[in-house]
Parts: structure tokens; C-alpha cells; sequence
């Protein structure tokens, strides 16, 4: 599998860093896109095997599948390019893809597909499997040391100094179609949930600043006909980037590997 990646941030050399090295047996890095070509293309000269290193448009003929590791900014340029010629493509920045039937009704028109990797969050494959029944309720509680915030609308609205909460204290409390234009760059676990169960207008969405704590947090409780399930998870921040937990490179690279394996496990 031929595999561009559009984003060359921390995350996007991660994994090409990852697929030069054969972490995932079959796949391999053969272009790169970033807003920044120069500095692409000087990353790209550290690693063993050829990678192209080109504009958004010139990403498709050279892969199978495209990976946007960009941003929310990005996700409806690169979706639409790799749709429109007939790739697949995976989304990162998830919560960007909510209210988007369009570009799902983009990918059927084109007889492809979008992928979602799970990110820094557990146990989507069980609550895809209960929203086949009924579901009466998801909250997500996503608790983040307070520099993980920085920068974040909600933060603002909320009126809250970072560097002044001693305490933990709750930023935002709605649904995840209310808080993700808030915290654009902070939720895309909570996004995931969302459109693994019961949508973005139900599914409801807790933001905490916790600065007694030093990994990403995020509780999802769920509840239904089937029963009920919790998840928790406590996730390393990267250390280039502390909204992104280091467990978020490696569901892509897990991913791939499904993707690539004769077996598949889980939905």
C-alpha cells in the first residue's frame, strides 16, 4: 500500500518516520504534503526510501491512500482531493467531518471511502457495536492539564486564565456538535464517540482543566439496551505537541496494519 501524507508536523513524521522504518509490513511513504515545502522536503532527505514531496494536488497518482495530518483547516481540502480521484482517505481531525454528509455522499459518488483510526481514545469498536441497538446516552469527559488547552476559542469564551486555575475546573459543558468549534484542536476524541454512537447532537461533552494532572484524560460512559461500559484512558501528551496523546500515532499505524493484514479484528 502506497500511503501519502498530507501534514509533515510532529504527527505526519511520525508515521513516515514509522513506515520508512517497516513498522507496518506492506504499507510504505511515498509522498508528503506540507504547507512548508521546503522544510518537507528536508525531513524527507532523512529517510531511507524515496518520498515525494509535492502539493495537495499532486498526492493522489502517487498512493493508494492519503492520511490528513494536517488540521481542521485542511481535512475539507484533502478529503475532497483524494475522493474526487477515487482514493481512500484517512481523518485525523475527525471532528471537522461532523454535519459533512456531503463529503460522505462524495465518497459513495466516487465508490471510496473515509477512514476514522481511533486516536487517543479505547473501545469504539464496542460502541459501534451497541449503536446497533439502542443507546440512551454518551457523555465524554475529556480532563487536560491546562497548557493542553491554550489557544482554545472555548477557553476564551469561558473567560478563564490558564495559568491561574489551581483547581480543576470545568470549561465547557454541552453537546460535542456545540463544543467542537470551541475546542477545535482538544476534541476529536469526543467526535469520534459521536459518530461511533449516537451523533454529535446527543452525545454530550465535558471539557475540564485539570492542572493536578499531566496526561490527557478522557471517560466515556455509555448506556443502552445492551447494558452499559465505561472507558478510561489516561494518554501521554507528545512532546511536540501536548494536545495530541502519543497513543494517536500508534491506532494510525495499527490501523495501516489492518488495512495491509489478511486478518481483521473487531468491527
Amino acid at each position: 500500500m502506497r500511503v501519502g501524507i498530507v501534514g509533515a508536523g510532529a504527527l505526519g513524521k511520525r508515521i513516515a518516520t514509522e513506515l520508512d522504518e517497516g513498522k507496518v509490513p506492506g504499507a510504505r511513504a511515498t509522498a508528503l504534503c506540507s504547507r512548508d515545502l521546503a522544510r518537507a522536503q528536508t525531513f524527507a532527505g532523512t529517510l531511507s526510501y524515496p518520498l515525494a514531496v509535492v502539493p495537495l494536488q499532486a498526492v493522489p497518482p502517487l498512493c493508494d491512500l492519503m492520511i490528513e495530518v494536517a488540521g481542521a483547516h485542511a481535512v475539507d481540502s484533502v478529503v475532497r482531493t483524494a475522493l474526487s480521484a477515487g482514493k481512500e482517505v484517512m481523518v485525523l481531525s475527525c471532528g471537522a467531518l461532523l454535519d459533512r454528509a456531503d463529503l460522505f455522499d462524495l465518497a459513495r459518488q466516487h465508490g471510496t471511502r473515509i477512514h476514522i483510526p481511533s486516536g487517543a481514545i479505547v473501545g469504539l469498536d464496542g460502541l459501534i457495536a451497541a449503536a446497533t441497538g439502542r443507546i440512551d446516552a454518551v457523555t465524554v469527559t475529556t480532563r487536560k492539564p491546562p497548557a493542553g488547552l491554550r489557544g482554545a476559542p472555548g477557553v476564551e469564551l469561558a473567560g478563564l486564565d490558564l495559568d491561574a486555575i489551581r483547581e480543576p475546573t470545568l470549561v465547557f459543558c454541552g453537546s460535542v456538535s456545540q463544543g467542537y468549534p470551541l475546542f477545535p484542536a482538544n476534541v476529536n476524541v469526543a467526535a469520534a464517540v459521536s459518530m461511533a454512537g449516537i451523533g454529535p447532537h446527543r452525545t454530550i461533552l465535558q471539557v475540564i482543566a485539570d492542572p493536578s494532572i499531566s496526561r490527557n484524560t478522557h471517560d466515556v460512559q455509555v448506556d443502552g439496551d445492551f447494558g452499559s461500559m465505561h472507558f478510561h484512558i489516561e494518554n501521554v501528551p507528545s512532546e511536540d505537541n501536548p494536545r495530541t496523546g502519543r497513543l494517536t500515532a500508534l491506532s494510525i499505524l495499527a490501523y495501516l496494519r489492518q488495512l495491509t493484514s489478511p486478518l481483521h479484528m473487531g468491527i
